[in-house]
């Protein structure tokens, strides 16, 4: 079974997320696919919103963010909301997704992450992600304790991918970027 398939509480992981995307009032979600890709076209095709448009990776499997520049040109120019298959949140209040949007600045950021504490997340084993300054620029935090951890939701510019790399690779080459560049920045959940 595809990992976004599990279900948590009754509910696909996949669900969580576009669920998630539908309360916040997006209208198309792209979702790519690789392993056992029928099951995953299967289950979405069940869905009235947000509308999917698929994204064929059964060629090769190309990380977070191979994915995602294979994917740009389904995704248009403006900024756009990603989120991990593999993970899922439950919002108390304001839905974070509509936090991050109310967060994001495209003047200063190239990528605003949803952020959390280590110790609010379950699966998450290695240490801390990120150090947040007073104004929301990140930082990486090399394991540091005070750090936040990324909580797999995030808008992105797609400015951030001129020049990509091509096949596989990692969201992490554009967060450091990111970071060099001053316009990494997170809001915890």
């Amino acid at each position: 079974m595809p990992k976004p398939l599990v279900k948590i509480a009754g509910k696909t992981l996949l669900d969580w997320g576009l669920d998630s995307l539908e309360a916040a009032g997006i209208a198309k979600a792209v979702v790519n696919v690789h392993y056992l890709p029928e099951q995953i076209v299967a289950h979405v095709a069940g869905r009235s919103a947000p509308k999917i448009v698929i994204s064929d990776e059964r060629e090769a499997l190309l990380e977070s963010a191979g994915g995602i520049v294979k994917a740009l040109p389904l995704l248009g120019s403006e900024p756009f909301y990603i989120i991990n298959a593999d993970t899922f949140w439950i919002d108390s209040g304001k839905p974070s997704l509509d936090r991050l949007a109310l967060a994001w600045d495209a003047a200063r950021m190239d990528i605003l992450l949803m952020l959390t504490d280590l110790d609010s997340a379950t699966g998450h084993c290695a240490g801390t992600d990120f150090l947040v300054a007073q104004d929301g620029a990140l930082t990486r935090s090399k394991g540091d304790p005070t750090g936040l951890i990324y909580a797999g939701a995030a808008i992105i510019h797609p400015r951030i991918f001129k020049g990509p790399p091509t096949g596989s690779h990692s969201l992490n080459v554009y967060f450091d970027k990111a970071i060099a560049a001053g316009r990494l920045f997170g809001m915890k959940m």
